[in-house]
């Protein structure tokens, strides 16, 4: 049967075993006198509950026992033996103590920092298609611009304050080492309403942008050390029916780098097959996006309410900013200019729109050397969707308006007009040359592809549901 006796030891309270008193009636002997205890004694067994021997020097009962030398596992049989257990067993808790606190510190030197870090794996070879995709980065990069609409270089509103988009932020590309770089119309739209350009002004018009000569835009480019350098731009022309229009900045030629051109022929390219884009969407200027072509010959309903022929659609993201720069093939040359994205939020939703390089090599000579686009011409005007649809016109090209001195009118075309019941709606055009034509965009289409002089058939039906056939001379469309 053991107790527990209470010790005090340099302040501490401490419980230690008691084989001394085994009987209740010992308590009374063995009452701990004027000693404060600071800590709770654990829990007694059920035999010894209630029994606390107290330090020695105050347990009067025991005072004159003689000190005896124990061994750590014999239990002391008196008082006196109790008084000499303690000391060597605090002794030797306050030399292990001790012990266990000089050992810490060497304990804890022993674990370093690149003891708890992971070693880094060594990087792998890129693949073939890895370094394919660096290498036309590489090359094609310098060739991107970024294009600032002056008229709008404030700072447009953004939920993330560090992504704050540059308002007028848009992409181009550099043409030639005479310092043109192409981009779309509306990147740099509001700049150019500034200097008169009408944005109600007939897709059809190939006047003379107003703003042709002055200074519309900011474009940065990278120079051979790597470095960015901003340069005013001024307008040299512009086509607002195919959303593109040609800058021109004084940078040194060793800055200028254009890009190859490739083809976007039927048969050249195909679905399926590897694109990149690269633009600065968001303000994050020369970033790469890659994906397929996932579509040709797709009509591109423009942000100027034109529809562009040809289009290329692509899963390569695309995103406000990305407008103006380049579509690339595997092989770096441009197949194409970025200029759309069918999205329901504003971004990019794997949907996107590139302008064919056909038709940009097409737009941009003549823009260059005459500042605006001449193309063939029937002379006439063309009713909207909803104005034909009033006057029961399903399908077609529903004349309007037709220029006195136009091939229309030589070729005996007729208007939409007022008789004596009421108004009469005009010839409606439904095939050109063969080619079925649903609406006013798809006949300027079909123009397109002809050149000024040649002569084409069309199909038209008039308000007898008679098709006629005739044949006209396209004409120069020099505005109106």
């Amino acid at each position: 049967m053991h107790c527990y006796q209470l010790l005090n030891w340099a302040g501490t309270s401490r419980i230690m075993p008691c084989s001394l008193h085994s009987q209740r009636s010992s308590f009374a002997s063995c009452w701990f006198q004027g000693h404060n205890v600071q800590h709770k004694p654990p829990k007694l067994p059920p035999s010894h509950r209630g029994h606390v021997c107290g330090p020695v020097a105050t347990c009067h009962a025991h005072q004159q026992q003689q000190v005896q030398e124990l061994q750590p596992d014999t239990l002391p049989q008196t008082c006196s033996d109790s008084k000499q257990y303690s000391r060597r067993y605090l002794l030797r808790a306050a030399v292990g103590a001790a012990a266990a606190v000089s050992l810490w510190p060497a304990v804890a030197s022993a674990v370093t920092v690149e003891d708890v870090t992971p070693a880094i794996a060594p990087s792998g070879p890129l693949t073939s298609g890895e370094q394919s995709i660096i290498t036309i980065f590489n090359t094609a990069a310098p060739a991107v611009a970024s294009v600032f609409d002056v008229t709008l270089m404030g700072r447009g509103p953004s939920t993330i304050p560090e992504a704050d988009v540059p308002e007028g932020n848009g992409s181009g590309i550099v043409w030639d080492k005479s310092g043109h770089i192409v981009t779309n119309y509306h990147v740099i739209a509001s700049a150019l309403a500034k200097f008169g350009a009408s944005p109600n002004a007939p897709l059809s018009s190939s006047a003379p942008n107003p703003a042709v000569g002055k200074r519309v835009a900011l474009v940065t480019l990278q120079g051979p050390n790597g470095l960015q350098q901003t340069y005013d731009a001024v307008l040299v022309g512009a086509d607002r029916s195919r959303d593109l229009a040609v800058l021109q900045v004084s940078a040194p030629a060793d800055s200028l780098t254009p890009l190859m051109l490739g083809s976007s022929e039927p048969g050249v390219l195909r679905v399926g097959q590897l694109c990149l884009a690269i633009g600065n969407p968001f303000g994050f200027d020369k970033t790469l996006t890659t994906g397929v072509i996932s579509g040709l010959n797709r009509d591109i309903r423009s942000q100027l309410g034109s529809t562009i022929p040809g289009g290329i659609q692509t899963d390569a993201a695309i995103n406000p900013g990305n407008s103006g720069g380049p579509l690339l093939d595997s092989s770096g040359r441009l197949i194409g200019v970025n200029t759309a994205i069918f999205t329901p939020t504003g971004t990019s939703a794997g949907v996107g729109f590139a302008i064919p390089v056909d038709t940009v090599a097409s737009v941009v000579p003549q823009l260059i050397t005459t500042g605006r686009v001449l193309r063939p011409s029937l002379g006439v005007q063309v009713s909207s969707d909803a104005i034909a649809q009033k006057l029961k016109v399903q399908s077609g090209a529903l004349l309007s308006g037709i220029q006195p001195d136009g091939a229309a009118a030589a070729a005996g075309l007729l208007s939409t007009r007022r008789g004596l019941g009421g108004v009469v709606a005009g010839d409606v055009i439904v095939a050109l040359n063969g080619r079925k034509v649903l609406n006013g965009g798809d006949l300027f289409n079909a123009l397109e592809q002809y050149k000024i002089g040649e002569m084409v058939k069309l199909s038209i039906v008039r308000t007898t549901d008679q098709v006629l056939g005739t044949r006209v001379d396209l004409h120069q469309f020099d505005g109106g």
